[in-house]
């Protein structure tokens, strides 16, 4: 429950830098999901192009606009505004994108935690680095980003080595500490292995890590366990094979991602 006496920048401002002309469905999903997740508000970073898919379908979300028409180039300002963000849904892989990426991972402050997922994950392994960075990091493969980024390396021996939090998308997804611990997850469904649904995830991760003032770890494992609840919600009314991304966050409205209720 909410303290009553409260406004939205007491939930945190979390920055999503997503989507590219042509891919923008990704950071739709991914707004969606972040705001449907508690925080109080979301900028979300975007090409030229791309600003009126976003305010069309998505008008609680705030732009911030790249120089380019079609691709992220550019770190945004202010990094220092924002209480959580999350990069790569639907971004692509061009060279000035890359850049950019390295850029914004070099300038974000050192306490503000960020989520890498799809395209971020992608550069990263072409480069075969991960940044020397001191903000706290959570990395959201599936089983074939994993292996681009760390072959057949133990997850656990991989989050400690890199100082990141590693959450192995799967049909059981776990989520590893740099400490070395393991949470197994057991919600959600085969229907939930459906385009978008990666991208429902890292914007609940986004929006809870904006306001939540649980411990990192604590908060990237309730995410993923909300993640799937919301699939299993979707199954009480509908199929498996009918399940959809955008069900999901519909679905968020009935779970609380308050981590004082945990």
């Amino acid at each position: 429950m909410r303290n009553q006496d409260t406004t939205k920048h007491d939930y945190g401002h979390a920055l999503l830098v997503a989507g590219a002309y042509g891919r923008m469905g990704c950071a739709i999903l991914a707004a969606r999901a972040a705001l449907r997740s508690g925080c109080g508000l979301l900028t979300v970073h975007l090409p030229g192009r791309c600003v009126d898919p976003m305010q069309t379908a998505f008008p609680e979300a705030m732009v911030d606009i790249d120089p380019s028409a079609t691709m992220f180039t550019a770190v945004p300002d202010h990094l220092e505004r924002y209480s959580s963000i999350a990069i790569g849904p639907g971004l692509g892989t061009d060279p000035a994108t890359r850049e950019a990426l390295h850029a914004l991972l070099a300038a974000v402050p050192e306490t503000t935690p960020v989520v890498l997922d799809a395209d971020a994950l992608n550069m990263l392994a072409t480069d075969h680095t991960l940044p020397a960075i001191h903000p706290p990091l959570v990395l959201t493969p599936h089983a074939g980003e994993y292996r681009r980024l760390f072959g057949d390396a133990d997850p656990a021996e991989m989050a400690a080595r890199h100082g990141v939090v590693i959450v192995k998308k799967s049909h059981r997804t776990h989520v590893y500490s740099p400490d070395g611990r393991v949470c197994e997850n057991s919600t959600g469904n085969a229907g939930m292995a459906t385009a978008g649904s990666g991208d429902v995830l890292t914007g609940i991760l986004l929006g809870m890590l904006a306001h939540s003032k649980a411990p990192l770890f604590d908060t990237v494992c309730r995410a993923v366990e909300i993640h799937g609840e919301i699939g299993d919600i979707c199954l009480r009314t509908q199929s498996e094979s009918s399940l959809v991304a955008s069900d999901m966050v519909e679905n968020l409205r009935f779970v609380s991602t308050d981590m004082t209720e945990c």
